[in-house]
């Protein structure tokens, strides 16, 4: 029966018939159609014509004002209301995980459950308001310090633009929420997603009147298309690469002995256990000084340009630079999601070994070797991935969507939403099952 179950997966008969999934799917879709509409909704005071000079002299497609435009869907470029979406968030979401880690408090609550995950979530709700706070009275006062007469409001703006910008994110962070509670999928990241892929069809356009203006050749357009489906289907198979590590228990041995079939357990060891962390964080540090630059008064030197262009995007330098960062905080945020010790610990308080290797400090050491290897062949394909698009700018100059951080994010919430739709399609048949089952026991 069970494996009926299975094999009836997401066929459209039984997504007809789970109306729960329907209404969370509906519930979502509403959800991302209001993100949408925000992200057009301008900040009160602004030229919307010196905005948009702004926007292509400083905003491109890559660094981090891009990458920050791009999990935006274009809201920092048009400067509303979601202009910072999530990333205030996101980075004190990033920062109370480090404390975790140096802080016993913290610790001590990430480990009483339910009660203490509440607890960190208002503390980094607290850190995002104060992050929130800095960044957008920062952009204020840019704002009002740029050429072109961007503010029509003057000095008021600040006390317009400040409260505006931190409700904004503050309503992402609730509507995240709402989704993951109400909806499918996990709500910030479904946020993220349809900022970069409502950007997507600009981009493909542009490509095709390159093609079609002769600027590019047929040939050309072929190569680039056929990478992207290649790096997509490369993405998906790196994603969803895991090591298995065998897990026994000597209940189970002992049901094994007896001829009894029970598969062992297994600990799933992910090649690429950090996500899209580790570029996020090579992104934010080396536009660090691209940032600085623009608040330089003799911004047309020669000592200046030559400074901007070694942290430009594009070189070999830079790209070096970026993989060697990649790399770092690839093993530095694997350290953090996944302690080998605290691991080897729990397995050995349960009765649970990995065959071959004796329980406590020889299993942490075996693990941490193992999860070495994969972090690295990790750091390599996020390496690859993210410095792609320089690749293809290089040769065919033209900016390729389907790399960077966008592709890892969409790729990495497709198949945890699909996921989540097939666990709600398969509850519901199980459900329907149980029923009938008490139907005819009655």
């Amino acid at each position: 029966m069970a494996g009926t179950i299975f094999d009836q997966g997401l066929s459209l008969e039984s997504f007809s018939k789970a109306s729960d999934l329907q209404k969370r799917l509906l519930f979502t879709v509403l959800a991302l159609f209001v993100y949408r509409i925000g992200t057009y909704i301008p900040l009160p005071g602004l030229n919307p014509v010196a905005i948009a000079e702004l926007a292509n002299r400083h905003i491109s497609g890559s660094g981090l004002l891009g990458t920050f435009n791009a999990f935006s869907g274009g809201a920092l470029s048009r400067m509303t209301i979601f202009a910072l979406n999530l990333m205030p968030y996101i980075s004190s979401s990033i920062i109370i995980q480090l404390f975790t880690m140096v802080s016993p408090t913290l610790e001590a609550l990430k480990k009483e459950g339910e009660t203490g995950r509440k607890k960190i979530s208002q503390y980094t709700k607290y850190l995002t308001i104060f992050i929130a706070g800095i960044q957008s009275y920062g952009i204020s006062i840019y704002l009002m310090n740029s050429s072109g007469n961007t503010v029509v409001i003057g000095s008021i703006f600040p006390v317009i633009a400040v409260p505006s910008l931190v409700c904004g994110t503050l309503f992402l962070v609730w509507l995240g929420e709402q989704i993951t509670s109400r909806g499918v999928g996990n709500g910030s990241s479904l946020l993220i997603f349809s900022g970069i892929v409502a950007n997507m069809p600009t981009g493909i356009a542009n490509i095709l009147e390159l093609g079609r203006a002769g600027a590019l050749s047929v040939p050309s357009v072929v190569i680039i298309f056929a990478l992207a489906i290649a790096v997509i289907i490369f993405v998906v198979y790196m994603e969803r690469a895991q090591r298995r590590v065998t897990i026994n228990y000597p209940q189970r041995q002992a049901m094994m002995a007896q001829g009894k079939n029970i598969d062992a357990n297994h600990l799933p060891l992910k090649i690429n256990s950090a996500g899209v962390i580790p570029p996020i964080f090579a992104y934010a540090l080396l536009s660090i000084p691209l940032m600085l630059a623009d608040f330089v008064k003799d911004a047309d030197s020669e000592f200046i340009k030559s400074f901007v262009g070694f942290f430009t995007r594009g070189g070999v330098v830079f790209s070096l630079v970026l993989g060697v960062m990649i790399v770092f905080f690839s093993f530095f945020y694997t350290a953090i999601v996944f302690n080998p010790t605290e691991t080897a610990d729990n397995l050995k308080k349960a009765g649970g070994f990995i065959p071959g290797v004796r329980p406590g400090q020889a299993t942490a050491d075996y693990l941490d070797y193992i999860l070495t290897r994969l972090t690295t062949v990790g750091a390599i394909y996020m390496t690859f991935v993210c410095i792609l698009p320089d690749i293809i700018k290089a040769k065919f100059g033209v900016h390729f969507i389907f790399g960077g951080t966008g592709i890892l994010i969409i790729v990495g919430v497709t198949m945890d939403t699909i996921s989540q739709i097939y666990t709600h399609i398969l509850s519901h048949q199980y459900r329907g099952v149980l029923k009938k089952i008490e139907r005819g026991r009655k």
